[in-house]
């Protein structure tokens, strides 16, 4: 074992998916700085295309709505075999469930888990010919706790993680892994219904353990770990990403 290169990714051809911004934009950029060769794929096709110069000439874009099965499957065909595929993708609509429209639960559930299924179903298929690949999606620390007005998000976000671990059941024996990173939060254009309310905001900063948001670049390296062969027995597993969050009460510290 070259311990040395245990997290180079040279001559690696990965797709991630959701590469306009966020945490997709820097996982982009920590892929390509490891040697890998990215596909930025997303319907922004302008904030793509600024990934892809952010990252170097290791990146390129590439137009891509998630919700369109066969635009899916015609990604996939101009991919070709992929060593990885990362897909960050998702949304949110905080509202009580009593509050829900159907119209708002089937985009959340549409986003946050089909869109997943569609490329695990597009592009596993050609990494179990190769007998090698890994699948990273980005779930959340709400997979495991919830708080009022999170209800969808968090169904959608369990249910990707099962999906995942079905997946690691049903390719692991062709050598393909599947897991997820579930990051706590993070500042990105999700949250900015958070941001904006500045008690929101601190309440949330001060629930971890590291008392702080999360940049989207601290998401990165979790990212690049499950791609790179530091991780080749890790897979239907959750990496949490969360600054303590889910370890911590985060909301009384007793003098004892």
């Amino acid at each position: 074992m070259d311990y040395g290169r245990l997290f180079r990714l040279d001559g690696r051809r990965v797709a991630v998916v959701g590469g306009a911004s966020g945490i997709g934009r820097e996982a982009v950029r920590a892929l390509v700085a490891h040697g890998a060769q990215v596909v930025v794929a997303d319907r922004d096709e302008a904030g793509a295309r600024e990934t892809a110069r952010l990252a170097g000439p290791g990146a390129r874009p590439y137009p891509l709505d998630v919700l369109d099965e066969e635009a899916v499957t015609r990604a996939a065909a101009d991919w070709g075999p992929l060593d990885g595929l990362t897909v960050t993708v998702g949304a949110n609509v905080r509202k009580r469930i009593a509050d829900y429209t159907v119209a708002e639960f089937e985009r959340v559930v549409a986003l946050n888990l089909r869109a997943h299924f569609s490329l695990i179903r597009a592009c596993a298929g050609a990494m179990a010919e190769r007998g090698r690949g890994s699948v990273v999606s980005l779930a959340s620390m709400r997979a495991f706790q919830v708080e009022p007005g999170q209800g969808v998000y968090a169904a959608s976000k369990a249910g990707l993680v099962q999906l995942l671990r079905t997946a690691a059941a049903e390719w692991g024996p062709q050598g393909v892994r599947f897991n997820a990173v579930a990051p706590g939060v993070v500042r990105t254009p999700l949250t900015d219904q958070i941001a904006a309310d500045a008690e929101w905001y601190d309440a949330y900063a001060q629930a971890s353990a590291l008392r702080r948001w999360a940049r989207a670049d601290e998401i990165a390296g979790a990212v690049v770990y499950l791609l790179s062969d530091a991780s080749t027995f890790v897979t239907g597993s959750v990496l949490t990403v969360d600054g303590g969050w889910t370890a911590v009460d985060g909301r009384y510290d007793p003098a004892v």
